[in-house]
């Protein structure tokens, strides 16, 4: 869990400290050019220098040890600040790319000194790249033998895969800016500089849209990988005095937080302590074959029990 939070961490400070620089020139440049695609990618780089932070509050926060009011602790809370991190990309992003592009559209205007913004373009595509290689490293330790998608949607840890599509969408809204700043210089139509800031906006609503949608199914609760709980299931069958399974419930707290419960039917001719012998069994050997499951419940029945139950 540790080596899991340093690598988030280091992906972050990775891609603030390449934000930072990148969206302080492209403001200086939007400013002494005039061109909307430049101002979009500087709005661009300016919010994800903000989610970046906060990607590292939500990280900060989601440590936090149990307590009364918490009792299961504070992981959630990582997604949280992750669906934050998706709205602000469309409100802040998106949109504000979005009304400028249109304008410039409206009232084009030539872009000034043309060739300060391929410089800063050409030098914010150089940084991005390699804050989006530290994060491709990292999430590429997750992928294993999975597709990219595949591992995107398996994923527990929405930190790294965040930054780096993040980092994704930063790439193709810098080449969409430098098509813009290039064409609209070469044929005389400076509103291809705002069709290409209202690109800009697709990019970023499309990035906003997918990592909403993956945050909040983490953030509901997901349950752990069905390969957790038939092993979970496989340790419960195996245990001795249980004759049936019930239900087998798990959630994820944290990316490194599971919760397990488990409802079984135990052999009404042993007793009491010999149930309670083999759910300290269960408890440990689940523990031991998934160190992800913090803790685990489990309810016993016997088969009397059961069938009055049904």
């Amino acid at each position: 869990m540790a080596d899991s939070h340093g690598a988030s961490v280091k992906v972050i400070l990775a891609a603030l400290a390449g934000n930072l620089a990148i969206a302080l020139a492209k403001f200086v440049a939007s400013i002494l050019t005039g061109s909307a695609a430049m101002f979009s990618e500087a709005i661009h780089s300016a919010v994800d220098s903000g989610n970046e932070v906060l990607l590292l509050w939500g990280l900060r926060r989601a440590a936090r040890k149990p307590d009364a009011s918490h009792p299961f602790g504070y992981g959630l809370e990582l997604y949280f600040w992750v669906f934050v991190v998706a709205v602000l990309i469309f409100g802040l992003g998106a949109v504000v790319a979005l009304i400028e592009g249109i304008e410039k559209v409206r009232h084009p205007e030539p872009v000034q000194k043309v060739w300060i913004n391929y410089g800063v373009l050409g030098l914010s595509i150089v940084f991005e790249c390699g804050s989006w290689y530290v994060a491709f490293r990292e999430f590429k330790k997750q992928i294993g033998e999975q597709g990219w998608l595949a591992a995107v949607r398996r994923s527990k840890d929405p930190t790294v895969f965040a930054v780096l599509f993040e980092d994704t969408a930063a790439l193709i809204g810098l080449v969409l800016a430098l098509l813009g700043v290039a064409l609209s210089d070469m044929l005389q139509m400076p509103a291809l500089d705002g069709a290409a800031s209202i690109g800009i906006a697709v990019v970023l609503a499309i990035t906003a849209a997918f990592l909403a949608y993956e945050s909040q199914s983490l953030l509901t609760g997901e349950a752990a990988f069905p390969e957790v709980r038939r092993g979970i299931e496989g340790i419960a069958a195996g245990a001795p005095g249980v004759v049936g399974i019930n239900q087998v419930l798990t959630m994820h707290f944290g990316p490194q937080e599971v919760l397990a419960a488990l409802s079984l039917d135990f052999d009404d001719t042993i007793s009491a302590a010999d149930i309670e012998a083999a759910v300290a069994h269960i408890e440990r050997s689940i523990k031991t074959a998934h160190p992800d499951i913090s803790r685990v419940f489990v309810e016993a029945r016997n088969c009397d029990d059961q069938r009055r139950r049904r």
